[in-house]
C-alpha cells in the first residue's frame, strides 16, 4: 500500500470515530437528556437538545454526516420505543430538517452570516415538519395509543395551560401554543451554543489535519 493509500486510509479512520463519537454523545442526549417544561408546554413535550451533535457533524464532516448522526440515534434508541417506533420515525424527520438544509448552507460557504443563514432556514425547516408531523400523525396515532382514541383526554390534558382550548379548536391551540415555539426554542438553543462553540470545537472535530511537529528538528533549532 502507497502513502496515499494510507493517508486515505487513517482519514477514513479518524471520520467513523468522528462520527462513532458524535452519534454516541447525540444517543446518550437523546435517552437520558430530556426534561419538560410544564409551565409553558405539555408535559409530554419533552425538551432534548440531541440534534447539537448532528449539526457539529453537519458542519464539520459534512450534510450527509448529520443527517446519519440523526437517523443513527434514532435506530439506537427504537429497541427502547414506547411509540411503536414512530415517536423516533417523526424524530428522525424533525432533525433532518433542521440539520440537512443548515448544514448544505454553511457548506456552500463556510462563514459566519452563512451559517447564521442556515440556522434560521433549519429552524424554519424543523417547525414547519414539526406542526405538519404532529398534527397528521403525532396526535392522532398517540390519541389511538395511549387513549384509545378518546380526543377528550388529550384536550383536557392540554386545558390545564389552556384553559379555552377544546376539541373542537385543539389543533389551532395546540400546534401555535405548544409546537410552534416548543421547536423554535428547542432549535434555537441548538443553534445559539453550536454557533458560540463550533469555531473551537472545530480545531478538535479536526484533529488528524493538524500539522505534525518533527521532533528532531525542533530538538535541533532549539540547540542552534
Amino acid at each position: 500500500m502507497g502513502e496515499s493509500g494510507l493517508i486515505k486510509g487513517k482519514i477514513n479512520a479518524a471520520y467513523i470515530v468522528k462520527l462513532a463519537l458524535l452519534t454516541a454523545l447525540s444517543f446518550v442526549l437523546y435517552m437520558f437528556g430530556k426534561f419538560s417544561l410544564p409551565f409553558m408546554f405539555p408535559f409530554f413535550l419533552d425538551m432534548q437538545f440531541s440534534e447539537l451533535p448532528a449539526i457539529l457533524a453537519g458542519f464539520s464532516l459534512g450534510p450527509i454526516s448529520g443527517v446519519l448522526v440523526i437517523v443513527l440515534k434514532c435506530l439506537l434508541k427504537m429497541p427502547f420505543s414506547s411509540t411503536a417506533f414512530v415517536g423516533e420515525l417523526i424524530d428522525i424527520a424533525i432533525g433532518i430538517a433542521y440539520v440537512l438544509p443548515a448544514s448544505l448552507i454553511y457548506w456552500r460557504q463556510k462563514s459566519k452570516k452563512s451559517a447564521i443563514i442556515g440556522f434560521l432556514v433549519g429552524t424554519f425547516c424543523a417547525v414547519i415538519a414539526a406542526l405538519v408531523l404532529n398534527r397528521f400523525v403525532a396526535i392522532p396515532f398517540y390519541v389511538k395509543l395511549y387513549f384509545g382514541g378518546d380526543f377528550n383526554i388529550i384536550v383536557a390534558i392540554c386545558q390545564k395551560l389552556y384553559k379555552n382550548i377544546t376539541a373542537e379548536n385543539f389543533y389551532a391551540y395546540y400546534l401555535g401554543l405548544a409546537v410552534l415555539p416548543f421547536n423554535m426554542l428547542r432549535s434555537s438553543v441548538v443553534s445559539l451554543i453550536t454557533f458560540l462553540v463550533y469555531k473551537r470545537l472545530s480545531v478538535v472535530l479536526h484533529w488528524e489535519k493538524r500539522p505534525k511537529i518533527n521532533v528532531s528538528e525542533e530538538t535541533t533549532n532549539t540547540k542552534e
